[in-house]
């Protein structure tokens, strides 16, 4: 595999999230739904101004299309846009939730498991096709749950919110292909916040902490250089990349997280844990081997 630009946007990109526990951690001392209520405002007043300077024409593009569609292709760009808004929302709570006040191996568990949840989801939602050894590699998967389980069903619960979540969100987002993912993004966190923006006082209740200049430098380190800028690095990969390819370099996030767990939070866990880790490492092996798959024929001129 030759690399260029887009192969090193990608890698950037999953470099990026693979450290994002240093920006949650460093707030562990607010309530985790104070930072979700910042990170989103301060992500969608980005992503609004960044759309106002960039990508009129996507928007323009977007509601052209929009109006052009049937009644039904109307509910059904509202529907999965507010799902989608509402799957992020849930993700990202439960993710900050978990390392800052489980463990970050839950967290990484989770987007181990997650890109062959999206697979299952893909196959009984789109009926996308599965190979033998991707039938394999699930149930690999769902014996590593097993193993979490077993050890803590506390932390497999967390485990899988994070990871439905946000492999739900991933369907909703092949669902709605044919739009503009950045536009997507920012309407879906626009309506989002909508909905928790006025009801703070609820929303965050009784924990929450005064804003200080640690937290406000925090927040913008996690909404700019963790949300937006590997967002951009990733649509940019994805221009001529592969989803295959990109999947792959997916699991450098969970992997980078769970590396610093050990090594720089000073996690421990149990032998349970280490063998599930282990069985589900197996599974993405497993699943992204190019077994049974037909060989592109050249075309002749």
């Amino acid at each position: 595999m030759k690399l260029n630009r887009y192969h090193i946007a990608a890698v950037s990109a999953f470099l990026i999230w693979g450290f994002i526990p240093f920006p949650l951690k460093a707030l562990s001392g607010f309530p985790s739904s104070q930072i979700l209520y910042f990170r989103i405002l301060v992500s969608v007043l980005t992503l609004l101004l960044i759309s106002g300077t960039t990508r009129r024409e996507q928007w323009r593009q977007t509601f052209t299309r929009f109006k052009e569609n049937g009644p039904i292709e109307k509910r059904r760009f509202v529907l999965y846009t507010l799902l989608g808004g509402a799957l992020l929302t849930i993700n990202w709570l439960a993710f900050i939730y978990v390392v800052n006040h489980v463990d970050i191996q839950t967290g990484s568990f989770s987007y181990l498991l997650c890109p062959i949840l999206t697979a299952t989801l893909g196959f009984l939602i789109l009926h996308e096709h599965l190979r033998v050894h991707q039938w394999v590699s699930v149930g690999l998967s769902l014996m590593s749950c097993l193993l979490v389980g077993t050890d803590s069903i506390y932390n497999l619960l967390f485990s899988l919110l994070i990871a439905f979540s946000y492999a739900f969100y991933l369907i909703t987002q092949r669902l709605l292909k044919d739009y503009d993912k950045i536009v997507l993004l920012t309407l879906q966190l626009l309506l989002a916040f909508t909905f928790i923006g006025p009801t703070y006082p609820w929303f965050v209740g009784q924990e929450a902490q005064p804003i200080t200049g640690h937290f406000v430098g925090q927040i913008v380190l996690l909404s700019w250089l963790f949300t937006v800028l590997p967002l951009f690095l990733n649509l940019y990969a994805l221009k001529e990349l592969k989803s295959a390819t990109v999947g792959v370099l997916m699991y450098l996030n969970p992997i980078i997280n769970f590396t610093m767990a050990f090594l720089y939070f000073g996690e421990v866990t149990s032998q349970q844990k280490i063998l599930a880790y282990l069985v589900i490492f197996a599974s993405v092996i497993l699943y992204n081997l190019p077994i049974g798959k037909k060989k592109e024929v050249p075309v002749s001129a």
